[in-house]
């Protein structure tokens, strides 16, 4: 393994990193929990993607939030709850050992790392304690195979900073150093390049202790050079709404025309660069200067140029026009995003949650569906799923907070990517994923089906957390 440095060389001191964004004040906050799920991946090699859904607040051995991930294994008939697995850090060849309140599953990320065919999950636990103190973190790579995700190594943080693993993101765009985890904590954050081997090392390790405490992570290729570009959304910063946002920090400084909490990356324009989409779901600091009502996604676009510092974004809100509802105080649109090509177009779509949307009941939750285009102005052609829309099981009640995580992936291997939506506060937090058909023009409400905690072998009653916990933590 190669030292471990800052990115731009050296040695920094821990004591640098509140201090680290211009003189911007850190807000109090309490550490966002799973900010982002894993898409699917074929763990196995058998040809079809395998659904990860993280329960963060499991309860294990009588250890209570502990934390677990179930993998639901793909077929040509989709998911059965029968055919999964259950990992913790009790689990025969994982780092670590379940403890109390140790969140394993807050965040997860999936690529092939090692290129040999399996896809790999990345799993952390950010409230881990470890030698290098109380809620330390740890993050954890599970190594696919033949057998499935049989055997983790640890992705070791340098310092002694609190919460490593508040976010995870991965991509390989190719061999070696075009393969990338990043991990988000409160020292910065840590990017590991390839190559990766399943014995635990890799190619290198970069430490950016340069920008605030980190919350969200991201990865994407936006001037098209072939490697992967690193994205860090800080935690709140004071006098805005939301973190500063940063590419390829911090070369040229934080993003100004906009910030968030939450980050993800595609081509939603479907010119070849990747995008930027930042959900930013706080209330407006300063009135018609940050922010905006009910909250508001952006989209930075790519180019061979990459994304400018100065850039101004595309602002995407709920009064945006063609987008469903309309924007109203604490709805958080923009609470949970992924950005997939659900349609097959071509194009990437923007999946935006709102978890805390009124929908005739207090915060039950809406997700929204952000159509990709070419040209125009996006909004056109979006539209929404709740708990009422006709065909998916249940039905809206209050906190359920629908729409808390959302990814998407293709798991019948029939070409159309399904939907999943979780929601962390259904059935008193042990939370619950709705699993939504692909269809020919994206995802549909015919045939969804919901998985619930106790159906994939979780007895406990309250806080389970099915699905992962999203930025509910913090918004």
């Amino acid at each position: 393994m190669a030292n471990r440095r800052t990115r731009h060389g050296g040695w920094r001191s821990g004591a640098l990193l509140v201090a680290a964004v211009v003189g911007a004040p850190l807000l109090s906050a309490t550490p966002a929990v799973a900010v982002h799920g894993a898409v699917p991946g074929d763990f196995n090699g058998d040809g079809y993607r395998d659904a990860v859904l993280p329960a963060p607040g499991a309860n294990v051995a009588g250890k209570t939030g502990a934390g677990a991930v179930v993998v639901l294994y793909g077929s040509a008939s989709g998911l059965s709850t029968s055919r999964r697995v259950t990992i913790t850090q009790n689990s025969a060849g994982v780092p670590g050992a379940a403890e109390a309140d140790d969140g394993f599953g807050s965040a997860t990320a999936t690529a092939d790392l090692n290129r040999d065919g399996f896809a790999d999950l990345v799993v952390s636990a950010p409230y881990e304690d470890t030698g290098r103190g109380e809620d330390a973190g740890m993050v954890t790579v599970l190594w696919g195979s033949k057998k499935g995700l049989t055997s983790g190594t640890d992705l070791p943080a340098t310092t002694a900073g609190a919460y490593y693993g508040l976010d995870v993101a991965a991509l390989s765009t190719g061999p070696g150093t075009k393969t990338e985890v990043l991990v988000a904590g409160y020292e910065g954050a840590m990017s590991f390049r390839g190559p990766f081997s399943r014995s635990g090392t890799y190619g290198d390790a970069v430490e950016n202790m340069y920008t605030a405490s980190v919350g969200s992570v991201a990865l994407g290729d936006f001037h098209h050079g072939g490697f992967p570009e690193d994205v860090v959304v800080t935690v709140r910063l004071a006098d805005l709404s939301g973190g500063a946002v940063y590419v390829d920090p911090v070369l040229g400084g934080w993003q100004q025309k906009g910030n968030g909490l939450i980050a993800a990356t595609g081509d939603v324009n479907g010119d070849g660069y990747a995008d930027l989409v930042v959900g930013d779901p706080d209330e407006p600091d300063k009135a018609g200067v940050d922010g905006a009502p009910g909250g508001r996604v952006l989209v930075w676009y790519g180019s061979a140029q990459g994304i400018a510092w100065e850039a101004q974004p595309v602002q995407l809100t709920q009064n945006t026009a063609g987008v469903p509802g309309a924007s109203e105080k604490g709805d958080h649109f923009g609470g949970a995003l992924t950005v997939a090509d659900l349609n097959r177009d071509g194009l990437a779509d923007i999946v935006v949650g709102a978890p805390l949307e009124d929908t005739g009941k207090r915060n039950a939750g809406q997700v929204t569906v952000i159509p990709g285009r070419r040209t125009g102005a996006l909004g056109g052609g979006a539209y929404a799923f709740t708990q009422d829309t006709a065909g998916i099981p249940g039905g809206d009640e209050a906190d359920d907070a629908f729409g808390t995580t959302v990814s998407a992936g293709d798991i019948n291997k029939d070409g159309k990517a399904e939907l999943f939506i979780g929601a962390a506060e259904e059935n008193f937090g042990t939370g619950a994923v709705w699993v939504l058909p692909g269809g020919t023009g994206g995802p549909t409400a015919k045939g969804s089906r919901v998985i619930t905690a106790a159906s994939v072998g979780f007895p406990q009653k309250y806080n389970t957390r099915l699905g992962g916990y999203g930025l509910l933590g913090v918004i």
